[in-house]
């Protein structure tokens, strides 16, 4: 979703009046903000892997013509195929090309703020090709025809009973608020999607140059489902998520569970590299991998190039007064709370997103939190 700034207090209004929503937005942000400091108090080198975590980010961006070559070689090293995009068009317009030479009806996809960036879902439903989101929080707003308000948990403002009208609605089911049997439910009906599905597609949380591995982290699994199940994998990924090796990955990963949801590693670390070979049973049997620019040329070497250091934690997000107060709608971009003020205009242009850097207090709480010290 990305509206124009001038109904932005409109929003910011309604979010605050909202009493159901700063219920559910309590409870969110306030068990991941727990969760990650006691993560954090447990790990007594944590400190020094930020430090780390942050000059792998710095290097990275200095020298990534290089790391994004090297990135591209070794994946069609190992049998897949890459794409550049300067723009979401040439993405969108990728996806779909792929999609209608290989007779695609139906993708399922695993969780990728990339996507819902260049707005891929709409443009493969357009013509025709069903697309259904598996992350649980996808799944649930995708039913409710809303975008997501977190970037790591989509339906954040979204209480249970609200997901259990949601549910008896759209899957036409008796109505339950009990989370287990919400779960199970999705469960069954998305286990069905993955089985029939001709095309997967993911993000990457994370592109390695040396072997031209992506790297994919979920809680549910689901996005191993995606990447194995159909015959055609694409992932897509921002240029800036590219790390130069496995061991850097390793110094990411440690951040990356603790900052998010206080995991020392999420459920789910998957690594992809290359297509199904000949002696392996399970995995697809082509992978596409789109890097997508889409203005992060522009904000290299500007003032605000730390912002493609972000590893998409959501950790400023679940600590910003502004964005316990009044939720991710109300920005009206993709890329909400610190992050997204920040992002959204420095991708899309300052003039269309000028409201956005205000929704601060200026409190410095994002950059006491952010794992790379943004």
């Amino acid at each position: 979703m990305s509206t124009p700034d001038e109904t932005f207090h409109k929003r910011v209004k309604d979010a605050l009046k909202d009493e159901q929503l700063q219920n559910a937005l309590d409870i969110g942000t306030g068990n991941l903000v727990s969760k990650r400091a006691k993560a954090f108090a447990a790990f007594a080198g944590i400190e020094d892997i930020r430090d780390r975590a942050r000059l792998i980010r710095a290097h990275t961006l200095s020298q990534l013509d290089g790391y994004l070559a090297q990135f591209a070689d070794s994946v069609e090293a190992a049998g897949g195929h890459v794409f550049w995009a300067k723009d979401a068009a040439e993405a969108n317009d990728y996806a779909l090309k792929l999609a209608q030479s290989k007779n695609v009806k139906r993708v399922v996809k695993s969780k990728s703020m990339v996507t819902e960036e260049i707005k891929l879902n709409h443009t493969l439903q357009e013509e025709g090709i069903q697309v259904v989101e598996s992350d649980l929080g996808e799944f649930i707003i995708q039913l409710g025809d809303e975008a997501p308000s977190h970037i790591i948990a989509p339906a954040m403002h979204k209480t249970r009973y609200e997901v259990g009208e949601i549910f008896a609605e759209k899957l036409e089911i008796p109505y339950t608020d009990d989370p287990i049997e919400l779960n199970n439910i999705a469960r069954a009906h998305l286990r069905q999607i993955f089985l029939g599905a001709d095309m997967g597609i993911s993000g990457a949380n994370f592109g390695v140059a040396e072997d031209g591995s992506i790297c994919l982290v979920t809680n549910e699994g689901n996005g191993r489902l995606t990447t194995t199940t159909p015959r055609i994998h694409m992932a897509l990924m921002g240029m800036e998520r590219i790390v130069p090796t496995i061991d850097d990955l390793s110094v990411m990963l440690q951040l990356l569970g603790r900052s998010a949801t206080g995991q020392k590693l999420s459920v789910y670390t998957n690594i992809v590299t290359g297509p199904r070979r000949a002696d392996e049973e399970d995995g697809p049997e082509e992978l596409h991998v789109v890097i997508l620019d889409n203005g992060r040329s522009d904000l290299l070497g500007s003032n605000l190039s730390e912002m493609l250091y972000c590893i998409r934690c959501g950790a400023c997000l679940n600590h910003c007064p502004v964005y316990q107060r009044i939720g991710g709608h109300a920005y009206g971009s993709v890329y909400t709370g610190p992050m997204g003020s920040v992002l959204t205009p420095g991708l899309q242009g300052l003039d269309e997103w000028s409201e956005l850097p205000h929704a601060c207090s200026l409190c410095g709480k994002c950059q006491e939190v952010c794992p790379v010290r943004i």
